[in-house]
């Protein structure tokens, strides 16, 4: 077996390492280990480009308080700031995808709240630190709606949230300069853990094709201010 490098071994005991701040019996009953910062960042360097992309969607299923959904979001932001230096409403319509790119799922209702508020507080945060204003408040009550969309309590393995119903990701898809089209979608089916294979079909050449995932609901185009209002007025 070839030694591994000084590099290999610190990641790996970092890896396996539980958190110091973290409850003995929480990492007993659940696993729960929190991954540094560092190997965050060694991970997501993998990825790089894709982590600079504003509408390049990412799903932590184990996601805790958010450390990689929170650098991937700082990491999204960086590109929104090169693009819209001097432009505060580009700015902030190109941070809203940001945020409804990301989606986690986590077992622990405490980590779900402090994921949601730690990637707000980076929005809010880069908002400050690029136009010393606070974010508005209507985008940043519809960063806090969609978050409370895309970030799940539920467990991953069973694909059913805490209250054993499945787990449903809506899919933010921009129009135009402003507007967004929502898609609800069974997360199973995006998984493909149902009967994608029973129905998939050959092409004309030769190759085993699986038809896209229905949506198990259909909104109409909204202004990204406007997803929270869309909702209620939707109930």
């Amino acid at each position: 077996m070839l030694a591994m490098s000084t590099l290999e071994r610190q990641l790996e005991e970092q890896l396996i390492a539980p958190s110091v701040t973290n409850p003995r019996q929480r990492i007993i009953d659940h696993g729960e280990v929190f991954t540094p910062p560092e190997l965050v960042n060694h991970m997501l360097d993998l990825v790089a480009q894709e982590c600079e992309r504003v509408d390049s969607r990412f799903l932590e299923p184990a996601c805790g308080d958010g450390n990689f959904l929170a650098e991937v979001l700082r990491r999204k932001l960086l590109t929104v700031d090169k693009r819209h230096a001097r432009n505060r409403e580009n700015w902030e319509r190109d941070a809203i995808l940001s945020v409804c790119s990301l989606y986690g799922i986590d077992l622990m209702a405490d980590n779900i709240t402090a994921c949601r508020d730690r990637l707000l507080n980076v929005v809010c945060d880069s908002h400050v630190a690029r136009f010393n204003a606070p974010l508005p408040e209507r985008a940043a009550c519809a960063a806090t709606y969609i978050l409370s969309q895309n970030i799940v309590q539920g467990d991953a393995l069973h694909m059913r949230t805490a209250e054993d119903s499945p787990i449903i990701f809506p899919e933010w898809s921009p129009l135009g300069r402003a507007r967004l089209k929502r898609r609800d979608y069974a997360y199973d089916e995006l998984a493909g853990q149902n009967d994608f294979a029973l129905s998939s079909q050959v092409n004309d050449f030769g190759q085993r094709v699986f038809p896209p995932p229905k949506p198990i609901a259909d909104y109409p185009p909204c202004h990204y201010l406007k997803v929270a209002e869309q909702a209620e007025e939707r109930r």
